[in-house]
């Protein structure tokens, strides 16, 4: 046991000092951050999307926005696409392919800014939400990994944590990377 907990922590460390050691991901972090503080000064919301444990990244993004981070503030306009009812009645009436489409659809607006997690970048549901999105006038983030996928030519701005094999290992550069948004957001709007 202790062999195969040390080769994950070592793994992990190894996908964040690779991303790190690229100056390109330390730029698309600040471009994601001035996207979303932009937005916010200007009225906007951020909306964010996700399948499993990339929507539970996407709530805790959402979460950090709108509840509190590091220090009390103000409130930030941000909501994750978690509802189960909307979800479930979405992909029952339509297809799970709308359930985050359906969405922006109806709640996005100009001057919003869409948060679009997924791993490999070629989420049916993700890529049409981001479509929705971009017909709404909002920008796209898009929090990517291995190449990107369609979404990464669909996106603002992308952060992609490059060439993993499983997506645990993306998901853990993920989390740290919306936790520095979070922060830059912060310090950006107050």
């Amino acid at each position: 046991m202790r062999s195969l907990i040390l080769e994950n922590l070592n793994e992990a460390r190894d996908v964040l000092e690779e991303f790190v050691s690229q100056p390109e991901n330390i730029e698309a972090i600040e471009q994601a951050a001035a996207i979303v503080i932009a937005a916010v000064q200007n009225g906007g919301r951020i909306i964010s999307c996700g399948n499993g444990g990339s929507m539970t990244d996407a709530m805790h993004f959402a979460e950090e926005l709108s509840g509190v981070f590091r220090e009390k503030r103000p409130a930030l306009p941000a909501i994750s696409i978690s509802d189960p009812s909307h979800i479930t009645c979405t992909a029952n009436d339509y297809s799970f392919d709308e359930i985050f489409s359906r969405y922006v659809e109806g709640l996005g607006r100009q001057g919003d800014v869409l948060l679009a997690i997924s791993t490999s970048g070629n989420s049916m549901n993700i890529i049409r939400a981001a479509e929705a999105a971009r017909g709404k006038g909002m920008k796209v983030i898009g929090l990517t990994g291995k190449t990107g996928g369609v979404l990464a030519g669909m996106v603002d701005c992308e952060i992609r944590v490059k060439g993993r094999k499983h997506s645990d290992r993306i998901q853990e550069v993920h989390i740290k990377i919306l936790h520095i948004l979070v922060l830059l957001i912060e310090q950006g709007v107050f």
